[in-house]
């Protein structure tokens, strides 16, 4: 432990300055009343600096800080953790400042006790954060003497992403497995009838359907079974592009500036555009896979249930941009028949690449944009560059969409709207799906 060290404080000059002052006033006016208020701060001065008292009263030890965050996974909104103080006897009180990124410092002033302080911080930024940090000074007997500044800083928390209900959302039209909560092509145990068909070898005797035998075979030479569709389960592959992680201040964009904790970034979008997306196909009962554009690391394989999709959060809460990503000489590859969410800003045409790749060996692909709603810059040079950009960007999206290539918008208004927008997806596509089975 480092020892705590001391030191005069500019008080007890300042005190006798100011007892002079206001004597020698006083008695220039001829005042005594007024000479009299200047003895007090000049005779507390003087004793607290007699000789050998300021030793005497000096504290042998500092004050101890220590930072605990509250247990549990954090989600956005409040961050707390407790402060606790822990001065040494002799100090009369404790000065603390609280301060975080992005955040306003916070003073308080307390008694030299032992103590625990609330700490709260407000924000809706996802994946790791930086949050608490606290520098505290004691002060001694009278303000004589004063410790130089500690410091206590609190671990980084790791802020996963929450999810909004969105009901149904697409799916692919190939299934796979041997249960789930869809309705495949082929034959197997499921819901929804298919046929009656005479009993062949392998049929299960359950199946066997007694009114049917009885009505087409009265002397039961032939048994007839209820065949099904079989059910099976969906696979989806959330793709992550933490390449870019863009605020709506275009000031902040080549890295120079902080962002705001009141505004979240092209990826905190992403991560809670596919945090929503993961909890609708978990809710159904789908598998859910995670990749991530800006790092080559191995994928989240596809998995359900309730922890995968703690799993799920985790890794998106992990994906963040990692210094300058090498461009990817092939698509990231996904399970047969998955269907692929790219969440992305699609600031340049890598996303637009990846999809065609992706639709061209046939899994289908959802584009969820992620970029947040842009405020203008005052400057000339910066106005110019992002109408270049804008129309760079529209032209690719415009592009995608006429290639098949639904595009969900994910910021601002438009994303309280995103639910109905998959829904339509859905019903399109089952509307599809019973023509073609018309036909």
């Amino acid at each position: 432990m480092t020892p705590a060290v001391w030191r005069r404080s500019p008080q007890a000059a300042a005190g006798v300055g100011a007892g002079v002052l206001v004597l020698g006033l006083g008695l220039l006016a001829g005042r005594a009343d007024v000479a009299l208020l200047g003895v007090a701060p000049l005779l507390g001065a003087l004793w607290a600096g007699r000789p050998g008292a300021w030793r005497a009263t000096t504290p042998r030890r500092g004050t101890a800080l220590t930072i605990e965050p509250d247990g549990g996974p954090a989600a956005p909104g409040e961050l707390r953790a407790t402060l606790r103080i822990d001065p040494p006897d002799g100090a009369e009180l404790v000065h603390a400042r609280v301060f975080a990124p992005g955040h306003r410092t916070t003073g308080v002033v307390v008694a030299a006790d032992a103590r625990e302080l609330p700490l709260t911080l407000s924000t809706v930024r996802t994946g790791p954060q930086r949050t608490f940090q606290v520098d505290a000074r004691g002060h001694g007997a009278g303000g004589t003497a004063a410790e130089d500044p500690v410091g206590a800083t609190a671990p980084d928390r790791l802020v996963l992403p929450t999810a909004m209900p969105l009901g149904r959302v697409p799916v692919p039209r190939r299934l796979r497995g041997l249960t789930g909560p869809h309705t495949s092509r082929r034959l197997g145990d499921g819901n929804e009838l298919r046929d009656v068909h005479p009993f062949t070898p392998g049929d299960r005797l359950r199946r066997i359907d007694w009114r049917t035998t009885a009505r087409r075979s009265p002397d039961l030479e032939t048994l007839y079974v209820r065949r099904t569709y079989a059910a099976a389960e969906a696979t989806a592959v959330l793709v992550v592009d933490s390449r870019d992680d863009v605020g709506p201040d275009l000031r902040t964009w080549r890295g120079t500036g902080p962002q705001r904790v009141d505004e979240p970034t092209s990826l905190d979008l992403a991560r809670h555009a596919a945090a929503s997306v993961a909890a609708a196909l978990v809710t159904a009962g789908d598998r859910v896979g995670v990749d991530d554009l800006g790092r080559h690391r191995r994928p989240l394989p596809p998995a359900a249930g309730r922890r995968h999709l703690r799993r799920v959060l985790h890794a998106l809460a992990l994906s963040s941009p990692s210094g300058t990503p090498e461009r990817r000489l092939r698509a990231p590859q996904v399970p047969a028949d998955a269907i692929v969410y790219l969440f992305s800003t699609v600031l340049d045409d890598e996303p637009v690449e990846l999809l065609r790749a992706w639709r061209a060996v046939g899994h289908p692909v959802v584009l969820v944009d992620t970029l947040p709603d842009v405020r203008g810059a005052r400057e000339e040079h910066m106005r110019l560059a992002w109408r270049v950009t804008r129309a760079e960007r529209d032209d690719r999206l415009r592009r995608a969409a006429a290639e098949g290539v639904p595009v969900v918008r994910w910021a601002g208004e438009a994303r309280h709207d995103a639910p109905l927008r998959l829904e339509a997806l859905v019903r399109a596509a089952e509307r599809h799906h019973a023509g073609a089975g018309a036909r």
